[in-house]
Order: C-alpha cells, then sequence, then structure tokens
C-alpha cells in the first residue's frame, strides 16, 4: 500500500532533482530520503527514477506518482481550507507571508497591535521575496508589493508605495535634485539576484551603471549605505522616511509605483481569525498611508497620519473584500 508519504517524498524528489534537495524540503536528513526511496521502489518492484547529468529523472511510473501526488496535495488543501473556513471563533495559528522590507520598516508594529487585541491567535510571519502559494495554504493570509498579486485570491490594494531619491542631507549641498547633474553623483545600487527590478533598471538608465559605486542584494542594506555617506539611493518612502540620517531629495518617482496589497484566499476570507487580522490590518496600514505614498513630511510620526477619511477607506476595505485582478 502506498502512503501519503510516499507520494511526498517522490515529489520532493522530482520537483528538486535530487535526493540533497528532497531531505531538505521534507526536514529529513539524505540518508533517509535514500533509504526510503530504495524501500519504495523495491515494494513496487519499479525504478522511480533515472540518474541523468541533471539530477534524478522520473521515470514513466515515477511520473505517475507524481502526477497522484499532485491530485491528493491539491485535494487535502482544499478540505484544509474548507475545515479551517468553519472556524468562528478568533484563536488558533495565522500563517502571514510578507517580504523582509515590509516586515523591518511597516508591519512589525501592526503585527504587535493584533497580537494585542487577539492574543489567543498565534502569529507566523514567513518572510519570503517569493510569492508564496495561497492556495496551497504556504500561507493564511499575503500582503505584497506588486501590481500582479495573483486574480485567484481575494483582498485590497490599501496603498500606493511610493518610491523615492534618499540620502544624506547634504547630499546636494543645497541644490534641488531635479536641477542637479545626477549622472555626475555616486549611488547605491541593488545587487543580483534583484538587480533586475524596476528599481534596479530605473537606476541604470537615469545615473549610468558605471556611477554606481555600490551593490548590496537587500533594500535594508541599500538604505544603511545611503544613510552612511555612501551614495544616493532610490527607496520605497516608508523605508527612507524610517531610516535615520537620510532625507528625501526628490518627489516620489510616478513610474516606480506600485501597490501594497492585503491577500488570503476565499475559502477562507471568513474563517474568524483571518477576518479579524484582515480587520486590523486594513485599518492600521491605512492609518499609515500617507507615510506609505509619499506624502508625509520626513521625520513625522506615523500616528499622525490617521484622519477621518482613512478610518472610513479602512472600514471599507475590511468589511468588503473582494476578488482582486
Amino acid at each position: 500500500m502506498i502512503a501519503w508519504d510516499d507520494l511526498r517524498l517522490v515529489k520532493a524528489i522530482a520537483d528538486t532533482r535530487s535526493l540533497a534537495g528532497a531531505a531538505d524540503a521534507l526536514g529529513v536528513n539524505h540518508s533517509t530520503v535514500f533509504r526510503r526511496l530504495g524501500t519504495l521502489e523495491t515494494t513496487l518492484g519499479a525504478r522511480l527514477f533515472e540518474r541523468a547529468r541533471s539530477g534524478y529523472v522520473p521515470t514513466t511510473t515515477g511520473e505517475e506518482m507524481v502526477r497522484l501526488a499532485e491530485r491528493m496535495g491539491e485535494e487535502i488543501s482544499a478540505m484544509e481550507r474548507r475545515i479551517t473556513g468553519q472556524d468562528l471563533r478568533p484563536s488558533g495559528e495565522l500563517r502571514v507571508t510578507t517580504n523582509d522590507t515590509l516586515l523591518v520598516h511597516l508591519l512589525t508594529p501592526v503585527f504587535a497591535s493584533f497580537r494585542r487585541a487577539y492574543p489567543e491567535i498565534r502569529l507566523e510571519v514567513i518572510v519570503s521575496n517569493q510569492t508564496l502559494n495561497l492556495t496551497k495554504r504556504d500561507a493564511d493570509v499575503a500582503i505584497r508589493a506588486s501590481d500582479r498579486p495573483g486574480d485567484t485570491l481575494v483582498g485590497r490594494r490599501l496603498a500606493c508605495l511610493a518610491w523615492a531619491v534618499y540620502g544624506r542631507p547634504d547630499a546636494l549641498a543645497g541644490q534641488p535634485f531635479a536641477r542637479a547633474d545626477i549622472r555626475h553623483l555616486d549611488w547605491v545600487g541593488l545587487a543580483e539576484p534583484i538587480a533586475g527590478i524596476r528599481a534596479g533598471k530605473w537606476l541604470r538608465e537615469r545615473a549610468g551603471a558605471d556611477r554606481i559605486v555600490y551593490r548590496v542584494n537587500t533594500m535594508l542594506g541599500l538604505a544603511e549605505a545611503a544613510a552612511a555617506g555612501m551614495g544616493l539611493a532610490l527607496l520605497p518612502c516608508f523605508i527612507g522616511a524610517a531610516t535615520p540620517g537620510l532625507a528625501r531629495l526628490s518627489e516620489p518617482v510616478p513610474e516606480m509605483e506600485s501597490g501594497l496589497w492585503l491577500l488570503t484566499h476565499p475559502e477562507i476570507r471568513q474563517t474568524a481569525r483571518v477576518r479579524a487580522f484582515m480587520e486590523h490590518a486594513a485599518r492600521e496600514l491605512t492609518r499609515r498611508r500617507t507615510t506609505i505614498e509619499g506624502k508625509a513630511a520626513d521625520g513625522d510620526g506615523q500616528e499622525a497620519d490617521a484622519g477621518g477619511d482613512d478610518e472610513a477607506d479602512a472600514a471599507e476595505i475590511a468589511g468588503n473584500v473582494s476578488p482582486v485582478g
């Protein structure tokens, strides 16, 4: 009899093309994967993988097992969503995914206030710059900076994420940025694997690759480098405003705008803990919208961002979750 763990093993090997990769994905050691695969092939009387230059390649039998594992995984995820969606009490575990920059400079106070409001809900925050699959329950809620949040989810665009040029207050010697010759200034930029995002392209086109004197593969490091006086940086306004030693030197750059989205899967949106978080996060992030959109003066506190119109918008967002697309 083939067990679910056997199917997960075969799929993990097929996905990663290696025993070591499958071991990491399953949280076991390499020898365990090797032993379990050998036992399964002996039990079935058939080889499931061929060892090729590119790694472990499924045989015809192996491919059938991978397809079966995918179907069963989808059914199990659907069942979990249905069961979770029947929960009526705001308690239990809630998994939220976001990226590192949103977590450090924007979301931690929101998570802290949520925990105070709902002490029976245990938060698990998954920091990833990759888009996790909410359909497969990699997470329950996603807070994403994106122009294309996914058409299988429901939620709202809470704010427009604005970007501007930041640097030390004396970086331009009192000269307006619009009149400065930015191709003669030092800049700090993004390194691989994120150098290809829109901010990296903007900087290469406007300043030139030869003026980028320092590169780092994290937005947090980019802000710190600019604050240390290594050069100017193109940053999200909420990061620049929160980084000591930085001043905003330009107006928000229109072509850099993207959306800040609060998303969940339609089958669990009425779950008590999911709805509680969606309402709370929408309200708190809407209160910070002027900072996120680059409309608040640098140094203004986030508490000053609250206003009647924003509060009304937050209520609408929280109470009227709809498909995105």
